[in-house]
């Protein structure tokens, strides 16, 4: 579920929007998250910032319970964030008047 985004806008014509999106889920007795900054590329179209840039707490492992290395995690959540409705979120945030 969407925990939140944040817009940094230096209200300059020259400089884009940009932020971070924190997706995850959230218990009493605990939580899960990723999180990754974005920038919006033109007017209504917004993109991950760095695609390597993924920030979470979670501990992925394989089938045999092993961690997976650095390169399958990101392919994981890579998977995980395409399959998000997030630019729909980071455009609300955007423009909360048009939602």
């Amino acid at each position: 579920m969407h925990l939140g985004t944040r817009v940094l806008s230096f209200g300059d014509e020259e400089s884009p929007c940009s932020g971070q999106t924190l997706w995850g889920d959230s218990s009493a007795k605990q939580s899960a998250g990723v999180a990754w900054d974005w920038v919006e590329v033109q007017a209504g179209v917004v993109a991950m910032a760095d695609p390597l840039g993924l920030v979470t707490n979670l501990k992925l492992l394989d089938d045999r319970g092993e961690a997976l290395t650095h390169i399958e995690v990101a392919v994981q959540l890579h998977q995980l964030v395409h399959a998000l409705p997030w630019q729909s979120e980071v455009r609300r945030a955007l423009h909360p008047a048009n939602s």
